[in-house]
């Protein structure tokens, strides 16, 4: 990989025996270069610069006397347990908002990077996020009241987006998605059924204020975005995808392309997961249709209530290099991508597993594949997801994306290049407890019950605290989600059913099973809305 590194500043010599000594300095950061691979065109503009990450740079290197936050002042020397766990360089890097030289004003270099995402990604405007692509879900849900009244959204969202649904007041109608019950997971939604639930809402007499939906899906499962957004686009309402997991789509010709060149209004992405950023932080993409006007102030306003007044720099700063590497890293998209091909390769060749991605073309709603994510029936190997990831984990130290009962996912973050002959073989050296006789039922996703309430209704109404099992038939003050991947399978104002109830107590029980939102971690006991059962 050709690099370019943006050397720092040596801070400037301090007097012998002053009482506080200059911290050390961070290590160079290294900005890409254009690849030279043939693959696909270059991008236009300065896309190798990392203006905002290249300003900390060289604002790190001076010798600055540091009496403002964060109060480790960068001091190596007195906070040598942070030095020594981040070390020294991220001490240096880590300065709080609103500085000169930084993110001040609208020439500033963070404005800057903001304006070169948007260049990459195809948008009018992209906003930075530290609270990750569920902070994107909110804003979005914080905005769409002054369209009209009803989100109409797919039912296997994110939690986030419900969270937002309570922060927001809005009614929902919600699209139930694909389901492959064989696996036991949620795919997407057609441009059928997203037409019949905004007919739908327009015979209730509501005001549809946007359509919401998700892809790819958490197993890789791309949506027909353009024909999702013709529909929506029809009935006079933006599109608004949920691409957390799709941040690298659209950089390389083999892989699917991004959500806001297939026609969506609105996209949160989560560039943490296989974009290259650091954990937690995201970004949200505004595209330059017909809705731009109405929404970007509105944004602007969501984004102020919901974005911390102390976003951390190193997380910013993580923006902006993820972005200049999938910009200009056509050939390390391209091994990466290759890496993944051949894992489904010898999968497939060694016949005991088998990929989830192989029977995309069941469902009408697929349209493509993410080909960094590997979705893998291990139940057809004879053993769960659930103890294939306990044992990877444990045994060959190994972690996987996602578990279910039937399958495990694994993820390849574009530019990276794991070791996928240890990824293969530790998999297939995995036991086969279950039998053919012996093989246990699979644990289903369990349909929704009925909807009584609005989400907000029911997280302000006065709850009560039962066991689960008398918990059924009662209205929900919670919303309960599997996580990973976070869809929930439970929300508040909806009525617990036992199937629902089985799920969630099933994988809270599971290897690494946790249910967000649960008042136990084994969900012994349920939070109901106090009037009881509607």
């Amino acid at each position: 990989m050709n690099t370019r590194s943006t050397a720092l500043p040596r801070p400037a010599q301090r007097p012998t025996g002053h009482a506080s000594a200059a911290a050390p300095a961070p290590a160079p950061v290294s900005v890409p270069e254009p690849a030279s691979s043939t693959a696909a065109p270059p991008p236009t503009g300065p896309q190798p610069h990392a203006p905002y990450a290249e300003a900390l740079l060289a604002h790190a290197g001076r010798d600055w006397l540091r009496l403002n936050v964060p109060g480790h002042a960068a001091d190596a020397s007195r906070f040598a347990s942070l030095a020594q766990l981040f070390g020294p360089g991220a001490l240096a890097l880590d300065f709080p908002p609103l500085l000169d030289g930084l993110d001040l004003g609208a020439a500033s270099p963070l404005a800057r990077a903001q304006e070169l995402a948007a260049e990459a990604w195809g948008a009018r405007r992209t906003w930075f996020l530290t609270n990750g692509a569920s902070q994107a879900n909110q804003i979005a849900s914080l905005v769409t009241p002054a369209l009209g009244d009803t989100l109409v959204v797919q039912r296997s969202v994110h939690s986030s987006v419900i969270d937002g649904l309570v922060l927001s007041g809005l009614d929902a109608v919600f699209v139930q998605p694909s389901i492959d019950a064989e696996q036991g997971i949620a795919h997407g939604i057609g441009p059928e059924a997203l037409a019949e639930a905004l007919a739908q809402a327009l015979a209730a007499a509501s005001r549809p204020a946007a359509a919401y939906v998700v892809s790819p899906s958490y197993f890789g499962a791309v949506a027909d975005i353009r024909a999702l957004a013709d529909v929506a686009h029809g009935a006079g309402v933006p599109l608004i995808v949920d691409e957390a997991w799709g941040a690298h789509f659209g950089f390389h010709p083999d892989l699917p392309g991004n959500a806001l060149s297939q026609g969506a209004d609105l996209v949160t992405s989560s560039t943490h997961k296989l974009g290259g950023s650091l954990t937690q932080s995201a970004m949200l993409h505004l595209a330059d249709g017909p809705y731009a006007d109405r929404l970007e102030p509105l944004i602007d306003r969501a984004h102020r209530m919901v974005q911390s007044t102390s976003a951390s720099a190193l997380l910013l700063a993580s923006l902006d290099l993820a972005r200049a590497q999938l910009a200009c890293g056509t050939a390390e998209l391209e091994a990466s991508i290759e890496a993944a091909d051949r894992i489904r390769r010898t999968i497939r060749r060694l016949g005991r597993f088998r990929l989830v991605s192989d029977t995309f073309d069941r469902y009408d709603d697929i349209t493509g594949a993410d080909p960094l994510r590997i979705a893998i029936d291990t139940r057809h190997g004879h053993i769960s997801g659930h103890e294939a990831r306990r044992l990877l984990y444990r045994d060959h130290q190994i972690m996987v994306e996602v578990a279910t009962d039937a399958a495990v996912v694994a993820v390849i973050g574009a530019g990276s290049q794991p070791d996928t002959e240890r990824f293969v073989e530790a998999l297939h050296c995995l036991p086969s407890p279950l039998s053919d006789a012996g093989h246990q039922p699979l644990q289903r996703l369990p349909a929704p019950g009925p909807a009584r309430l609005t989400t907000r209704e029911a997280f302000h109404h006065p709850a009560r605290l039962l066991p689960a099992a008398e918990a059924i038939g009662h209205i929900s003050a919670d919303t309960l989600a599997a996580y990973p991947p976070g869809i929930p399978n439970l929300l508040p104002g909806e009525v617990i059913t036992p199937e629902v109830v089985d799920f969630l107590r099933y994988t809270a029980n599971t290897p690494h099973g946790h249910i967000r939102g649960a008042h136990d971690p084994l969900v012994t006991h349920l939070r109901v809305i106090d009037s009881g059962t509607h």
